[in-house]
């Protein structure tokens, strides 16, 4: 399965490209975990929960790991059969929350070790779901990226590539129903957009409004929060294609790059985790 949009991006043919290391993109979701292989197209698509002698579990909340084993157990499961021990060790895309802790982080890099990575790149959700739209490029001008997810809501501005500005709230869509409409979501957003017009850069954030923020997550699918959010920000809003995979194109796009530096197809495998910038 080709995710949609992602032949746009990539101008890749369906086949590995032969020396390079194996390689795999992981949007590691509250709700939802998928993967994508160079070649193989999306390994994984499933809720984010293990089983355990106790029922199931839910290893990731609100965008962090907070069981580290049953996360490793879920990944092993998920995707120990696409890492053959007799090949090369795969270069590991992460798309993660922006403005993970350290100590959130260290735990998903733990989780990922099942999968014996050569290395780790971990990538802020926000700006991999910027970079898996074709039409709107990380560079030039500032994009205000609002993204949905079922337990956690981001919000950031990006100039230039680079995010100068973020804030989250531990809501999103698993929260909502009857007695806590869309407003809930439209609220939070507006509350941080309000934040960063006032701690970031004022104007690259004043003009990203203007052009329309950029909704990305599986929240953008419901017309409510679109329709809500635009009354309250007084702005078009733009929900990308397809959504809810915009973060794991750009994880996507970020491996297949990554995997064409010499540095991960020459010597010995170094086991290292970088944050991309």
């Amino acid at each position: 399965m080709i995710l949609p949009g992602l032949r746009q991006v990539l101008d890749e043919t369906p086949t590995p490209v032969l020396g390079l290391c194996p390689g795999i993109a992981i949007d590691l979701g509250s709700s939802r975990t998928r993967a994508w292989m160079p070649g193989r197209g999306v390994v994984a698509d499933v809720p984010s929960v293990a089983l355990s002698p106790d029922g199931p579990c839910y290893p990731v909340r609100r965008g962090r790991v907070v069981d580290v084993e049953q996360c490793s157990r879920m990944l092993g499961l998920l995707l120990g059969r696409h890492v053959s021990r007799r090949r090369r060790r795969p270069l590991v895309v992460l798309s993660g929350p922006v403005l993970t802790k350290p100590a959130d982080h260290a735990a998903a890099l733990a989780a990922l070790e099942v999968l014996e990575p050569r290395s780790v790149l971990t990538l802020d959700s926000v700006k991999a779901a910027a970079v898996g739209c074709p039409d709107e490029p990380p560079g030039g001008r500032s994009l205000l990226v609002v993204d949905v997810g079922a337990h956690l809501t981001e919000v950031a501005v990006l100039t230039d590539g680079t995010v100068v500005g973020a804030r989250r709230a531990e809501v999103g869509t698993a929260d909502l129903g009857r007695d806590r409409p869309a407003a809930l979501i439209a609220d939070a957003v507006a509350g941080m957009v309000t934040q960063l017009l006032r701690d970031a850069d004022a104007a690259g954030t004043v003009d990203a409004l203007d052009r329309g923020p950029l909704l990305v997550g599986g929240g953008a699918l419901r017309p409510d929060i679109a329709y809500r959010l635009a009354m309250e920000l007084r702005t078009s809003v733009r929900p990308a294609p397809a959504p809810h995979w915009a973060a794991l194109r750009g994880a996507a796009v970020a491996l297949q790059a990554a995997r064409r530096h010499p540095s991960v197809n020459e010597g010995e495998p170094v086991v290292s985790a970088v944050r991309a910038q």
